[in-house]
């Protein structure tokens, strides 16, 4: 068996039907990203060196798609919902994650970058910093690991909590968007839960998103560095444009549900390319104080969250 999966248009084959089915309502997001780590662990991905800068670009689209399912007023009510603890969670973990660093005696860019990824958005926050703090490739490379290791493992818990503690649609889709790093995830869990979940929790966490530039700000003074320039995510304009057009143009009511359908299948690709990326071999890069700290901010933002949702 391992002999034969060594052809390579074999393994090939095999990574483009399962991509193919994920596309298909058979697939949920947690097999998504299941079907990919598997890949990557039996297999290996044949696509790997070229998979990296397709993924943001087909999660974006697949964003802008959800927004042709939402209302202007459904996502100002979303929005003004969470800001209050986007706020407070944002500052919680960069402080918290500063005074870990110190205890546990991290690289300050490697703390850093792990701060800003569970406090923002994942992947993208990282990818926002770096730029700016300079770090290493293997600091990049680590940070980004344990951000996609912990959403990962929160695409499948968020939802098994949720339903044990029977949150509603709204309580859960605002804690995904405050409680899991990467909009990928976010999405995934709250899509498994529900379609007004599924709402609330990308509105939240696009708007929390938006924090990306005050933050690559405040860096820049931080790691004195005023040279850098901020990346900002303008695929959130894109969003925003497809909420608006939903709202205001009833025309668009006549494929609205088709192009957010499209949308979810998108993004369980992405998943799946995300999972394919993942392998034991990166696993195993992440050593217990960066793993320590991470695993730290996302319980304390995870559980203390929670707790003012179900208040």
């Amino acid at each position: 068996m391992k002999d034969f999966f060594q052809n390579e248009r074999i393994r090939k084959a095999v990574f483009i039907l399962l991509a193919v089915i994920c596309l298909t309502p058979l697939i949920s997001s947690p097999i998504a990203l299941a079907l990919g780590f598997g890949i990557a662990i039996f297999i290996g991905n044949p696509f790997e060196q070229h998979l990296h800068k397709y993924i943001h670009l087909l999660l974006q689209i697949s964003i802008v798609g959800l927004g042709f399912g939402l209302k202007l007023d459904e996502a100002l009510q979303a929005g003004k919902t969470g800001f209050f603890l986007t706020v407070v969670s944002i500052l919680t973990v960069m402080i918290l994650g500063y005074v870990l660093g110190k205890a546990f005696k991290l690289e300050k860019k490697l703390s850093y970058l792990i701060s800003a990824g569970t406090a923002i958005c994942g992947g993208s926050a990282i990818a926002a910093v770096s730029p700016i703090i300079k770090p290493s490739t293997k600091e990049i490379s680590l940070g980004l690991a344990i951000i996609f290791t912990l959403n990962s493992v929160a695409l499948f818990i968020y939802p098994a909590i949720g339903h044990l503690l029977q949150l509603s649609q709204e309580q859960f889709g605002l804690w995904c968007a405050i409680g899991i790093h990467d909009t990928s995830s976010v999405v995934g869990a709250a899509g498994k839960y529900g379609n007004e979940a599924l709402k609330i929790a990308t509105t939240v966490k696009l708007a929390r998103a938006l924090w990306i530039i005050p933050v690559s700000v405040i860096t820049m003074f931080i790691f004195k560095n005023k040279e850098s320039k901020v990346k900002i995510p303008w695929f959130i304009g894109w969003f925003i444009l497809a909420i608006l057009l939903n709202t205001y143009f009833p025309v668009f009511d006549l494929f609205s549900g088709s192009v957010t359908a499209v949308a979810k299948s998108g993004l369980n690709l992405t998943l799946f390319f995300i999972g394919s990326t993942l392998s034991i071999r990166t696993l195993k890069t992440i050593g217990i104080k960066p793993l320590a700290t991470a695993v730290i901010l996302w319980i304390v933002i995870s559980v203390g969250s929670l707790l003012y949702i179900i208040s």
